[in-house]
């Protein structure tokens, strides 16, 4: 049985190619994928391809661009069994990760991919991601589908999204997930790690997505020498609703009484406060040492091992439900798409 994938590309460097005559790069047709690929015929899928207008630069990704994103999945989410999804690298995890919440009963694949070097230039790393990323949209097991989640494949490795971050502008290996295995990794064969997959509670037909992300979140990275004036003025800011906080090491912070404050007040006029590691790889544990344990007494919320991108987009889609404020924080202090371990 032969599998539909449809390809959105909202932009970015996968989609550029040379002009011929000026030597300028420009944006490539995706309408013509399979004369400029015809290696493609050879997998069992049926490819259409969607070009999102206008194509956006990644740097300039805002919200309602991921809601718009995830509203074309869902209007042709019965018409497809996998989407592939060509998007710049800059922001390409806050947007897969923003998606991964969005999608409230994903069953099938949503599979992030991108480039380093334009899909037009000859020595390409878009080719073999676009192919793979296809592929891999299109696999089945036992007649479902074998990754149903959001995720995120780049340089022979697919990651679950919301476990991503870029971690270099220039290799060709751009994105790592630290803190949570491959769901599979790509050779000579495409090995899944099926055990790490998520799998859906439900197979509907039909998608059901949010549509709300609020605004009001802001980022505060520690750092020494960061005084209490200028903590207390980012967190003053008008509008601010919430704030991940990128701690020291395994969640740790100044232990400082006039830092403390600053933090508990902002609590107490109810800001959310979440805690992630400025580390790529580990994970928060307040309770490890004072100076977490003093964070956790003051209200903060533990982030576990998730990254800065998952910790804002979910921060946006659960304060987008406007729920009662124990509810909220309920929802964000377990995993709801697999973004943190327990």
């Amino acid at each position: 049985m032969r599998s539909s994938i449809l390809i959105i590309y909202t932009g970015g460097t996968i989609g550029m190619q040379t002009d011929a005559e000026t030597g300028a790069l420009v944006p490539f047709d995706f309408s013509g994928i399979y004369e400029e690929f015809p290696s493609l015929r050879r997998l069992n899928v049926d490819i259409d391809v969607r070009t999102m207008d206008p194509v956006i630069d990644s740097s300039n990704v805002a919200p309602e661009n991921w809601v718009a994103l995830a509203e074309l999945i869902r209007d042709n989410y019965a018409r497809y069994d996998g989407f592939v999804v060509l998007h710049g690298t800059d922001t390409m995890s806050y947007t897969a990760s923003a998606l991964s919440f969005l999608f409230e009963n994903l069953a099938k694949p949503v599979v992030f991919t991108g480039s380093q070097i334009p899909i037009g230039v000859l020595r390409t790393d878009g080719r073999e991601n676009l192919i793979t990323a296809i592929e891999i949209a299109g696999a089945r097991r036992d007649g479902r589908p074998a990754v149903p989640e959001v995720s995120l494949y780049f340089q022979n490795r697919l990651f679950r999204a919301n476990r991503t971050t870029k971690r270099s502008a220039e290799a060709l290996s751009a994105f790592r997930s630290y803190n949570y295995p491959p769901l599979a990794e790509v050779g000579v064969n495409i090995a899944y790690n099926f055990p790490a997959v998520l799998r859906p509670a439900e197979y509907a037909d039909e998608l059901r997505i949010s549509t709300r992300l609020a605004d009001g979140i802001g980022i505060v990275k520690l750092f020494p020498g960061l005084s209490e004036s200028i903590l207390r003025a980012m967190l003053s800011a008008p509008g601010l609703r919430a704030v991940v906080l990128e701690t020291y090491g395994a969640g740790n912070a100044p232990t400082r009484e006039s830092f403390l404050s600053v933090i508990g007040e902002a609590i107490d006029r109810g800001i959310i406060v979440l805690n992630v590691t400025q580390c790529g790889g580990g994970k928060v544990t307040m309770e490890l040492y004072e100076t977490g344990l003093r964070l956790q007494k003051a209200g903060v919320l533990c982030g576990h091992d998730m990254t800065t991108e998952a910790a804002v987009s979910k921060l946006m889609y659960v304060l987008g439900l406007s729920l009662p404020q124990q509810e909220t924080l309920e929802l964000l202090r377990r995993p709801l798409r697999g973004e943190f371990t327990v």
